[in-house]
């Protein structure tokens, strides 16, 4: 008890002191963003005020910025494929600068185990995240929305590396979606991602052996780091459709690899993540 109120309740002001003067920075810099969304119904004005949380957060913590965005078109439905970090502190990151820049709510498909997770189900409904069948992701791209999609999912979360591989396996239905809904697809992907968060990489086989057969992503993350944070959009790929979807799935990771070869050094280094917060050739 003397040093939880030695230390703890101190260390609480100060994180209340720095929200505060973070919510100060954040109306100072949205504040007309905010006010129109203060005049539509409550999921917008609460999205809104979610995303400038996440803005600040990003570039305060991680200096997070976009290359690239111009390629994204801005005027019809959008597929994002994306590689998935330990944690897609990212996608939070990108979601939030769509919304605030451009008023775009980006659709995310997520892994059914998160639907049972206590708390989940209002962050969902408002951030628009789905379990995502074929035919739902397809009807969500033909009524005009974006959406975004990582064919490596959880997988690629929990048994990915700093050498940034793609971890899909026979994975295709974001191409069926595509091909179906007759979009566009645009990767992207962003540099020093695993050197923020990362999975433990002893015990490897046993976390592999207990996803076969759970389907949940026990394998444990640590990380956090401050590192730099930068997402690359890559140009919008325009489907043939005669194409099929294994050729579409091969086309997709080419260019989702060379993004990666283009940007990220590998392997990845937390310290050299850490130092292009200041410095970067």
């Amino acid at each position: 008890m003397p040093l939880i109120v030695t230390f703890l309740l101190p260390v609480l002001i100060l994180i209340l002191l720095y929200t505060t003067a973070g919510i100060f920075y954040i109306y100072k810099l949205h504040r007309v963003k905010l006010r129109e969304a203060y005049g539509k119904d409550w999921k917008n004005a609460a999205r809104s005020m979610v995303a400038a949380l996440w803005d600040f957060h990003g570039y305060i913590y991680h200096g997070y910025e976009i290359v690239g965005i111009e390629n994204i078109p801005m005027d019809e439905p959008v597929l994002f494929i994306y590689y998935h970090g330990a944690i897609p502190i990212d996608l939070y990151y990108f979601m939030a600068k769509m919304i605030l820049l451009h008023s775009k709510v980006i659709h995310t498909v997520a892994d059914k185990f998160l639907f049972k997770t206590p708390g989940f189900s209002i962050i969902s409904d408002v951030l628009k995240i789905i379990p995502g069948t074929i035919q739902t992701c397809s009807t969500i791209l033909q009524d005009g929305n974006m959406l975004a999609i990582s064919p490596g999912g959880v997988y690629e979360a929990q048994f990915g590396d700093s050498y940034y591989e793609l971890l899909w396996k026979n994975r295709m239905g974001f191409a069926k979606v595509a091909l179906d809904a007759k979009v566009k697809i645009v990767p992207f992907f962003t540099r020093n991602l695993r050197e923020a968060f990362r999975t433990v990489s002893w015990g490897r086989r046993m976390w592999l052996k207990i996803y076969s057969l759970t389907r949940f992503p026990f394998a444990p993350i640590y990380g956090g780091f401050p590192v730099k944070l930068i997402t690359y959009v890559g140009k919008p790929i325009t489907l043939n459709h005669n194409l099929t979807p294994e050729q579409v799935k091969e086309e997709v990771a080419t260019r989702l690899r060379s993004l990666i070869k283009q940007h990220q050094p590998i392997p990845g280094s937390i310290t050299r993540g850490l130092l292009e917060r200041v410095y970067r050739n």
